[in-house]
């Protein structure tokens, strides 16, 4: 009975042991961002990463009472180096979808925006559908929503993909596609600049997804927690609507 006792003890023991382990004191968080995302996030004329998502990532490291580093990730790269330990959390824009879900874990979401075609206003086509599309040239940022949707409902058209938006945005201006699907608060960031005088929005709002989220290592369940609770209370004390608005005339959620 003593030796079933010191089993039963140190077993306890393991348990306690183990919880420990698992449970991490999060001082400082490391943030991968793409940098290339305008306005949501970008690089500014000094190299430094700025935008909504940049000033939002800050507040809820405040709110979880963490230091923030940010660091600057290719998109294409973006996962593999979240779960190479690189950084502990993604904030780029991400949407949460049952594909990154095998690979990641996600936050409650913290945005939502419809996705809209772009074309050329010297060749205007209001029929955006597949059939309306067909054989045409249809570009896209690859390793997103956007690009999938069109891999999977556009079969008849042909699809190209770039690592940037401004890449595929530049392509439709210079004449080498025939339109671009992406975010349209992205689009209409790039439309009201210098080179996208070019083109204009056509066709109907898309919705592709359930929104975007923090992209975290699914072993990371209590950061998850943290950024849950953040992500709750600055939707409910106002944060998220004062950032909104210092970027967008209308709300994001």
């Amino acid at each position: 009975m003593r030796f079933v006792a010191k089993l039963a003890a140190a077993a306890v023991a393991l348990v306690a042991v183990c919880g420990v382990a698992e449970a991490k004191e999060w001082k400082k968080v490391r943030v991968g961002t793409e940098g290339a995302y305008p306005p949501f996030n970008f690089l500014d004329s000094n190299k430094q990463v700025q935008g909504f998502e940049i000033d939002y990532a800050k507040e809820l490291c405040k709110k979880m009472k963490v230091e923030c580093e940010f660091i600057v990730q290719d998109w294409d790269g973006i996962i593999p180096a979240l779960l190479a330990g690189k950084y502990d959390a993604i904030i780029a824009s991400m949407s949460i979808t049952e594909e990154r879900e095998k690979q990641i874990a996600f936050s409650d979401y913290y945005y939502t925006t419809p996705a809209s075609f772009i074309t050329s206003k010297k060749t205007p086509m209001k029929d955006t559908s597949p059939a309306g599309l067909k054989g045409k040239t249809i570009g896209a940022q690859s390793s997103t929503i956007h690009s999938a949707y069109l891999e999977d409902k556009y079969k008849d058209a042909t699809i190209k993909l770039y690592g940037t938006q401004d890449e595929a945005n530049l392509d439709l201006a210079n004449g080498r596609l025939d339109a671009v699907l992406a975010d349209k608060v992205v689009l209409g960031e790039w439309l009201n600049g210098k080179d996208g005088t070019c083109c204009a929005f056509t066709g109907s709002d898309i919705k592709i997804g359930t929104g975007v989220g923090v992209g975290l290592r699914k072993d990371d369940k209590d950061l998850k927690t943290l950024f849950n609770k953040a992500i709750a209370e600055s939707v409910a004390d106002g944060t998220f609507k004062k950032i909104n608005d210092k970027y967008f005339p209308f709300p994001l959620r």
